[in-house]
């Protein structure tokens, strides 16, 4: 048996403060404004090993991704939400519904071992992507997260590419 990744969930997806914050996330203004405000929650992240994140009081599931630049080699590090399922992390290139994969997800194609801060410690993991008829119950799990992930994918053509995290 696999060892399960820790699980700590801070604030309520279901309070007023949520489900509001989860209607403008899913407006361009509110993708914009998170855009806008992750190079901050990327402090927080790391400063906290991924324990606090500004998204917290509203029962946003956080993690800190650190993959390896495909072209600098350099390590990248990305906040992003996740869907927990005891063993396997899941993660989705939404991109805020943008034109454009998102960076990581090419990263984690050239290269699929990465580190995962959750919870207040940081797990190497090995990244697989998830294909066909696997994607859309998992893309359902993110849209129970937050409704944003639809309005994300309504707004592109392109596929949004999902991975499963497992430990390394």
């Amino acid at each position: 048996m696999t060892t399960q990744f820790p699980d700590r969930q801070w604030g309520s997806r279901t309070n007023l403060l949520s489900r509001v914050a989860n209607k403008f996330a899913a407006t361009k203004p509110g993708s914009w404004v998170i855009r806008k405000i992750t190079p901050l929650d990327r402090r927080v992240l790391e400063r906290t090993d991924a324990k606090y994140t500004i998204l917290g009081p509203i029962g946003a599931p956080v993690i800190l991704l650190t993959t390896t630049g495909r072209k600098s080699g350099q390590p990248r590090t990305q906040p992003l939400l996740y869907v927990h399922d005891g063993d396997t992390l899941y993660v989705i290139g939404s991109n805020f519904g943008q034109a454009h994969h998102p960076a990581w997800t090419a990263n984690l194609l050239a290269d699929p071992n990465a580190t995962v801060a959750i919870a207040g410690e940081r797990i190497r993991v090995t990244a697989t992507p998830v294909e066909g008829a696997a994607k859309e119950p998992i893309f359902q799990r993110f849209v129970e997260v937050t409704g944003a992930y639809s309005a994300y994918r309504d707004r592109t053509t392109r596929d949004l590419r999902i991975f499963a995290l497992t430990r390394a």
